[in-house]
């Protein structure tokens, strides 16, 4: 479908608002940013302040220096009539119904017929803000809800109106799905929609309980957290980091809108202890703490409240749960005290009034669980968790309680609400039978693959598939994909069988990062065996798969997600072509750990500087880039800034949905494919010992400055060595082979220095890295 939409208009410059504008930037379509007019003075203060702070939001709003550029900044007095020049209006003004209704009327005078206006309230019904509008107004007006922020939360829930034009709706849907990244889950117009209707329920029991059955904030966190497959923050973590002033907002929401005999009503108390943090200013991490804070007067010392007393004290890290019931749901829920008790406080509660919602709030329990997976970060949906419970057992518990049973678990009678049937994933519909989970058109998941298919090849830590059409995927699957020789040898394996059976290969996982590099566990093995021999192995190892993957007769494309760093970027780079995923964080952080790349990633970033239009010719700018970038461990903050870090080229392409990431990689693939040839070996002028010493003067320039460590001045040397091409002379070619041979030198003579197996050492203890 064509999106048709060029031009977007966002009214409201708030948080919300704002970081919606940067979200369509990032798509590369321009924006209209309006608001109020505050200072007669400056009549586009509003906008313009917010615009500049989304370019310090950290995390960064906008994906690259471009996109903040595609902003234009305005004010409601007197840009209005600019409304005609866009395809789609986004309302995100204060919640309140008067003013909305008088933007609209303002809107209907200036709007080009057929422009979609939406508002991204989660408040107010579709119908009261429609009301009295227009048949031509309500036919092109729908509810748009982002969830903040809207550059990586991935939910929108859509809410069309029974007069809403279906074509409109799902030409707007279409280009948030592709163009924004956004999942669309179409909701039914009742109060809070889906994510916030269960959210606020799920967060509101747990407090209560917490609080009635004595825990304390840390024990409370240990048991929602991982255990259920909460993010790791837990319950009031969770609030510390979304705002403990937005509760009083969502519950007073909800109870003015939701029925009296709704079950939220009965639950939505108020705690003094919370009201007295948001009246003193503990409003999370916003504020100056919340549940937990830091305590800079105590030398930064780690505190949480005492939910009876009001008081902090030092935070205390709560007992561990017995190994089952970290995994496993019905072990939690079995265990004794108050542990089992609190997490059958949580999910008998919260899940039962989920399964209440079909079908008022939502026909789809499909949906339902993307809400919740989407919106709040949830590993499973609540149908999934009963799943995990068990239908009958989580039923009986409710009975034997004399809790009411939803209707929709007396229709499941014991099954599943997911199965696998004949390798199709299947659902259980309102009427009793199982329905085919449908992928949109565009969307390929290997892990639909994997219900059918076999491996090709497979080990510990890599496997190979067949995803149709002449096409193979390489898949890693060790502990955060590092890579380590088990896929060096895999990639060995893959290289000749797709060249005799297959047209192209995709590098491809469906994990959170795509690789958080070499295995540096194996490698500190080795270094305290002294197997010094294994290391040179490894290094030379990866040095043959990644060029054996370069050089290959057929198309290699990469397609990363989250984050690609120290040996996944080199794998990325030794790809003829990268389809990333927008949100992909790519750099070479070996100096970080005391190294130098060692798989030809020195090389590689090179000869994209060498190629960059506009940068000065001759040996030194290149080398100062790069050198500039390596030796700071810079990591993109997205896909479009690998770009213009050198990591991606121009060409390649980036994908905003993560769901289309695997079917947009195999069509570029597929497209190389006729008259494909492997890349020539690039060829270097690189300038020697000159160029070392002037690098190294800059360094230590940056160490008089304490802007670098002693031992940073170390590796910069190896790092230097190697991107001016060690002893040879400005005149002379540096091959490719000599860069490899370069890395590998600086990589095996750092490996055996104290300094850097105390860096590695740090990184594997504390995940920081150590500033020797």
């Amino acid at each position: 479908m064509n999106p048709a939409i060029t031009k977007v208009c966002v009214i409201g410059a708030g948080v919300m608002g704002a970081g919606i504008a940067a979200q369509v930037a990032n798509a590369g379509i321009p924006v209209l940013l309006l608001d109020i007019v505050r200072d007669p003075a400056d009549r586009n203060a509003v906008a313009a302040g917010a615009l500049a702070r989304l370019q310090k939001a950290e995390p960064a709003a906008f994906m690259s220096s471009r996109a903040a550029k595609l902003v234009e900044v305005g004010n409601i007095e007197d840009d209005l009539a600019r409304v005609a020049e866009c395809d789609w209006v986004i309302e995100a003004i204060i919640e309140r119904l008067d003013l909305k209704h008088a933007l609209y009327e303002k809107l209907d005078a200036v709007r080009r017929p057929g422009t979609a206006v939406t508002s991204n309230t989660s408040t107010i019904p579709l119908g009261a803000l429609v009301e009295g509008r227009g048949e031509a107004f309500t036919r092109d007006f729908f509810i748009t809800h982002f969830f903040n922020p809207p550059r990586y939360m991935r939910l929108l829930e859509v809410v069309a109106g029974p007069q809403s034009d279906p074509a409109l709706v799902a030409r707007v849907s279409d280009f948030a799905d592709r163009a924004l990244g956004k999942t669309i889950v179409a909701c039914k117009d009742t109060p809070g929609f889906l994510a916030n209707r269960v959210g606020t329920f799920w967060l509101q029991s747990a407090v209560n309980a917490a609080i009635e059955l004595g825990l304390s904030v840390e024990e409370a966190d240990a048991i929602a957290g991982k255990p259920m497959g909460v993010p790791g923050t837990g319950i009031f973590g969770l609030v510390d980091l979304v705002g403990i002033d937005l509760m009083p907002h969502l519950k007073a929401s909800l109870t003015s809108t939701l029925a009296a005999d709704d079950p939220y009503q009965a639950i939505a108390i108020d705690h003094p202890l919370i009201d007295r943090m948001i009246a003193d200013g503990y409003t999370g991490r916003k504020g100056k703490g919340g549940f937990y804070r830091i305590n800079r007067a105590e030398g930064k010392r780690k505190e949480a409240i005492d939910l009876a007393t009001g008081e902090y004290r030092p935070q205390v890290k709560p007992a561990s749960l017995p190994g089952a019931a970290q995994k496993d749901l019905r072990a939690l829920l079995a265990l004794p005290g108050k542990v089992g008790a609190y997490a059958w406080a949580i999910l008998g509660a919260t899940l039962g009034y989920a399964a209440a919602l079909v079908p008022a709030a939502s026909d789809d329990v499909v949906a339902i669980d993307a809400a919740m997976r989407l919106g709040y970060n949830w590993k499973y949906g609540p149908f999934e968790l009963i799943d995990r419970i068990g239908v009958s057992d989580f039923v009986a518990r409710l009975e034997a309680e004399g809790r009411a049973v939803p209707d929709i678990l007396r229709i499941a009678a014991g099954r599943p609400f997911y199965r696998i049937e004949a390798g199709v994933r299947q659902v259980l519909g309102s009427d009793g039978a199982y329905h085919d989970i449908a992928r949109a058109e565009g969307v390929l998941l290997l892990s639909d693959v994997k219900l059918t298919a076999k491996p090709l090849l497979k080990n510990g830590s890599a496997s190979l598939w067949d995803i149709g059409d002449g096409v193979a995927v390489l898949e890693f699957t060790s502990k955060m994909n590092a890579i380590d020789g088990e896929i060096l040898k895999l990639i060995g394996a893959a290289v000749p069988l797709v060249a005799s059976q297959f047209k192209a290969l995709v590098i491809y996982n469906e994990g959170s990062n795509f690789s958080a590099g070499a295995n540096l566990g194996l490698a500190m093995f080795a270094v305290n065996i002294a197997a010094w021999g294994e290391i040179e192995k490894l290094v030379a190892g990866g040095q043959m798969a990644l060029k054996a993957l370069k050089y290959a007769p057929f198309p290699v494309v990469a397609a990363p997600a989250g984050m690609a760093l120290g040996g996944g970027c080199e794998i990325v780079m030794h790809a003829d072509a990268v389809q990333a995923h927008a949100e992909s964080y790519i750099g070479l952080v070996e100096c970080g750990v005391g190294l130098v790349p060692g798989w030809g990633g020195c090389g590689e970033l090179l000869a994209r500087w060498q190629a960059m239009p506009g940068l000065p010719k001759g040996p030194m700018p290149a080398v100062t880039k790069v050198f500039e970038t390596i030796s700071t461990a810079t990591v993109s903050k997205s896909a479009a800034q690998a770009m213009e870090l050198g990591f991606l080229r121009a060409g390649d392409g980036i994908s905003m949905n993560r769901d289309r990431l695997l079917a947009d990689a195999k069509a570029r693939a597929l497209a190389m494919v006729p008259g494909y040839a492997p890349p020539a070996p690039p060829t270097f002028r690189l300038p020697g010992a000159g160029g070392k010493a002037a690098i190294m003067l800059a360094v230590e320039g940056f160490q008089a400055q304490g802007k670098a460590t002693a031992y940073d001045g170390v590796v910069a040397g190896y790092l230097a060595d190697v991107l001016t091409g060690g002893e040879a002379d400005l005149v002379d070619t540096v091959s490719e082979g000599d860069l490899l041979a370069l890395e590998r030198k600086g990589f095996l003579a750092l490996v055996r220095k104290p300094g850097t197996q105390a860096r590695v050492e740090h990184m594997l203890t504390t995940g920081k890295p150590l500033r020797n």
